[in-house]
């Protein structure tokens, strides 16, 4: 099916693109630090801004996905934040209140990206087969990691090379590139149109929708899936956040390039083979809840054991082992509860992934600031990993105790691509 791989591989690149502009501020955390004299905690409020915006968009952005269709939403957002992106340096020089600005621009960023994994998670469910769901989804899903590397292999050449600017320049230019090739090349004139009435109704909850969604929220599966996805999230922004810090003030004379590129490059093939792994085990016979909940103990609970190596560690090396283990076992979860969303509701799965998402960016916030607290008060980066694995694991507890795969919503079709 050429056109299901051509769209797989244009989402692969969106995804990458989604997180080029998302890591540019924590790839130039320290250098914006210096540039404007910030304390960890002031780097604590920017980092943390994007994600009080990215936990707004979520929910609405899911439901409308599920209505309108995830491909326009995410073209819309994608336009939208490559813009911001681009203009990002020239706040700066707007006024002499930099945190203020900077704070509001990431803000105002997470509002715009917020939306695209419900789309996604909408746009997937209705068209993808459920055989076919984990290593889709993980081959989508590797675009965060591939973003992630390419931001910091290329973002820290610029960095040294041309400043903090160009990496803003860099992400947001290519955003918007993408954006226009999806356009041009992939949609026809009708399926770019929205009707204004059409998104009024996509905006409106329905009374006469066949999700009973009173039943639904009081299931058990539901929010074990909730939950989980909650705790993933928040552990994995805190360290997409602080990471790059970490290697920086730890091994002072360490190269960027590597410290920002290594861990996500081991995430590929390992996002892949999670998905592999898991459709293969579920046709081999396995139970699907049985391959669900496996994956998780892999993402959430052995990522969290190398996540704590990590603060103990003062070589080099291993802290690059353990970050790279730490980061490539936590693709996992793409086969794990990343999926389980469109297992129990195939129908309002944008919605649901959504309100998953927003609980874990509230919840990211607070460990994004709290980490930077953290720093501040102990001088200790063990235990901002603690508090990386502690999360992880209430969010797995969940899972293993309540996660179901059976389908608890009532709509029945789904489309394949």
């Amino acid at each position: 099916r050429p056109e299901c791989r051509v769209w797989t591989a244009m989402l692969l690149l969106g995804t990458c693109l989604l997180y080029c502009a998302r890591v540019a501020v924590p790839i130039c955390a320290v250098a914006l630090s210096s540039r404007f004299g910030w304390d960890k905690k002031q780097s604590g409020i920017v980092l943390s801004s994007f994600f009080w915006g990215y936990c707004l968009t979520q929910v609405i952005g899911g439901h409308i996905s599920d209505r309108i269709g995830g491909e326009k939403v995410l073209l819309l957002s994608a336009s939208a934040w490559g813009f911001l992106t681009v203009v990002t340096p020239l706040l700066t020089h707007l006024s002499s209140a930099h945190l203020v600005l900077l704070a509001s621009s990431r803000f105002l960023m997470g509002l715009l990206q917020g939306v695209y994994f419900p789309a996604l998670a909408s746009l997937l469910s209705q068209r993808v087969r459920e055989s076919e769901r984990a290593f889709t989804y993980s081959t989508v899903g590797t675009g965060s990691q591939f973003g992630t590397l390419v931001i910091g292999g290329a973002g820290s050449l610029l960095l040294d090379w041309y400043g903090w600017e160009s990496v803003f320049y860099f992400s947001g230019l290519l955003t918007l590139l993408w954006v226009y090739c999806t356009c041009k090349y992939l949609l026809n004139e009708k399926e770019l149109v929205i009707p204004l009435d059409y998104l009024t109704r996509g905006l409106s909850l329905s009374k006469q929708s066949k999700v009973p969604w009173k039943q639904l929220f009081r299931k058990a599966p539901i929010w074990a899936v909730i939950v989980a996805q909650l705790s993933t999230s928040s552990a994995f922004f805190t360290l997409l956040s602080w990471l790059p810090t970490f290697f920086k003030e730890t091994f002072p004379e360490s190269k960027g390039w590597v410290f920002n590129v290594v861990p996500w490059l081991v995430a590929i093939p390992t996002s892949l083979f999670s998905g592999f792994l898991s459709d293969h085990l579920i046709s081999q016979g396995y139970k699907t809840i049985t391959i669900r909940k496996f994956m998780q103990v892999i993402g959430s609970g052995v990522s969290s054991i190398f996540a704590l190596c990590l603060g103990q560690t003062s070589s080099f090396c291993k802290a690059i082992v353990f970050a790279s283990a730490s980061v490539g076992l936590q693709t996992f979860n793409h086969s794990g509860i990343s999926v389980n969303v469109q297992d129990l509701a195939p129908s309002c799965a944008g919605l649901l992934f959504g309100v998953g998402n927003t609980g874990g960016a509230l919840l990211g916030v607070i460990c994004v600031y709290l980490a930077g607290c953290l720093i501040e008060t102990t001088g200790s980066w063990g235990s901002v990993f603690s508090l990386v694995a502690v999360v992880n694991s209430v969010g797995l507890c969940a899972f293993l105790l309540f996660g179901e795969a059976q389908r608890v919503d009532t709509d029945s079709a789904c489309m394949e691509l």
